[in-house]
């Protein structure tokens, strides 16, 4: 997900997130939803949708009661559950708040499996955007991150309960209907309406389930290692969009090869009017409106959100604490595919000014990356998450080598592709293959907050040919780590380079230079390979 906008909460929804995340963990341990089958009704006239949703998930202990997300009615806005069958049985519930709880009229037994049939309708408060597009033509379109699915669907809304889902979805004959897996039907129903049926053959997040419906031109793009890549655009835009929408084949192609397999039936890349840059659904990408220009200038943002597909999709953060693992790979992983098309300089650059916005928000805020303050999940979107964690991939890259970090990436997606990991299970992989124990390393930069703040002098030592670096860290939590260290003459010309392993508060070392060159600067970091600040005085 690429992040654009600021979000606002008020003090209910704050409240409303804090018991959610308290209940999270013990209704985990409940159940396991294998399969949703949402059918959708919607209309011209009304935001009000009708809905019937089926869910077949697995007791994982003997229960009493099935509870999963929806939005209760709320002033104008929230559902209505009208009905809830369990095994064919009408069964009772209780629908309050974000919470729809069903009483069987048995207990579910630990390892059965039941199917549940609700039917509700309501307007959705969020999670499906009903409105118009910027051509004012009347739009659905699904935006569930983070956990915004349950304004609309019933289902778990959370990134470690994953299951398939298909969708029966009845829609205006002027708009097409695109959403996660392959095309089963699509059936003209009346004189105005039409039904649209996808399934998915693997299984999905809530927060990457959705639905677009508008009037769509629609173009296919290509192939990528056999997946078929497509283009869905506001009519208006038609030439723009499918010209710039175009590079998804291409960069799917090199995620394939760098990676491996895609997880997913199709790529589809959607114009929509999701609320952020890029939203990764899976297999159907959805783009800001304004994202269409003509001018193709959105590639780093297509890299990004394909990179999403294996990176917080397939293999899904378990715990949105942990959301680095797919807002940081993204990040970085668009950085590598420039780096790969467009030289290291492109990748130096973009470096350089994710180290600025880190250190930005590192004065605003001192957290660590895993922050389990949160409340609210999409303060989560911030330069911790998405540039801090690039960072930390490319320090790790830098610490064992090409290489071993690319047969560490693979070796991790393809462990825990369609499932969910924790910094330390990605950790563990990484350590695998590269025989290094990695713990300082994770927990310096993803548990503690902040980052190496340096006080530099330098001198030239008399007589010696060499000059004297002292290095001392004066930031509240003391960072281990090499730093490459080169002194230029008035040229610019490098006339002596060292690397300075820094693990105590302060650190010195004298670098021999050339004869015959007086030296003029000291550089930090030349390679661009070390998240830092530092303040360099030269001691005459």
């Amino acid at each position: 997900m690429k992040r654009t906008l600021l979000l606002y909460f008020s003090f209910w929804l704050l409240w409303t997130y804090n018991l959610t995340a308290q209940e999270q963990r013990i209704r985990l341990e409940q159940i396991d939803v294998q399969h949703y089958r949402f059918a959708l009704q919607l209309s011209s006239e009304s935001d009000i949708i009708e809905g019937q949703a089926m869910i077949r998930l697995v007791c994982l202990q003997d229960l009493d009661q099935i509870d999963l997300d929806l939005q209760a009615l709320e002033g104008e806005t929230g559902m209505v559950v009208k009905m809830v069958m369990l095994n064919d049985v009408v069964t009772p519930f209780q629908h309050q708040e974000q919470r729809l709880s069903i009483s069987p009229v048995s207990a579910c037994k630990a390892g059965t499996e039941v199917t549940l049939l609700i039917e509700y309708s309501g307007i959705p408060q969020d999670g499906l955007i009903i409105g118009e597009n910027k051509f004012g033509n009347r739009t659905f379109f699904g935006d569930n991150w983070p956990d915004r699915a349950r304004h609309w669907i019933p289902s778990v809304d959370h990134p470690s309960d994953k299951a398939t889902v298909e969708w029966i979805v009845t829609a205006p004959n002027d708009c097409q209907v695109i959403a996660n897996g392959s095309l089963i039907e699509r059936t003209d129903v009346s004189k105005n309406m039409r039904l649209t049926h996808y399934k998915t053959g693997v299984p999905l997040p809530t927060k990457v389930m959705v639905i677009g419906v508008a009037p769509f031109a629609v173009q296919h793009a290509g192939d990528a290692d056999g997946i078929p890549v497509s283009s869905w655009v506001f009519p208006e835009n038609r030439e723009e969009g499918f010209f710039d929408y175009q590079p998804a084949v291409e960069i799917l192609d090199w995620f394939i090869d760098k990676v491996g397999p895609y997880p997913y039936q199709k790529l589809a890349n959607v114009q929509s009017k999701t609320r952020y840059g890029g939203m990764e659904n899976a297999g159907n990408i959805f783009y800001y409106e304004n994202s269409v220009t003509g001018k193709q200038e959105q590639n780093a943002l297509i890299a990004h959100e394909i990179a999403h597909q294996w990176f917080g999709n397939s293999a899904s953060e378990k715990s949105w604490y942990h959301v680095w693992l797919s807002e940081g790979f993204a990040t970085y992983f668009t950085h590598l595919y420039l780096e790969d098309n467009f030289g290291r300089a492109v990748l130096d650059e973009r470096l350089g000014e994710d180290r600025l916005r880190v250190l930005r928000f590192g004065r605003q805020r001192s957290v660590p990356v895993i922050d389990t303050t949160v409340t609210v999940f999409t303060q989560l979107l911030n330069p911790n998450s998405y540039q801090k964690g690039g960072w930390v991939l490319h320090m790790l890259r830098r610490q064992i080598g090409d290489d071993i970090f690319w047969r560490g990436i693979r070796n991790y997606y393809e462990q825990y592709k369609l499932s969910n990991a924790l910094t330390s299970d990605f950790r563990q992989v990484m350590e695998e293959v590269s025989g290094q124990d990695l713990r300082v390393f994770f927990n310096q930069w993803l548990r503690k907050p902040g980052y190496p703040d340096l006080q530099v002098q330098w001198e030239s030592v008399p007589n010696k040919n060499a000059v004297k670096v002292t290095i001392q860290q004066v930031q509240d939590t003391l960072f281990s780590f090499p730093i490459d260290i080169q002194v230029a003459n008035a040229q610019m010309e490098s006339i002596g380079e060292v690397t300075l392993e820094v693990s105590t508060t302060r650190s010195s070392m004298v670098i021999p230079i050339q004869k015959e060159h007086q030296p003029e600067t000291l550089i930090l970091d030349p390679g661009t390979n070390l998240l830092f600040t530092a303040n360099i005085t030269r001691k005459e």
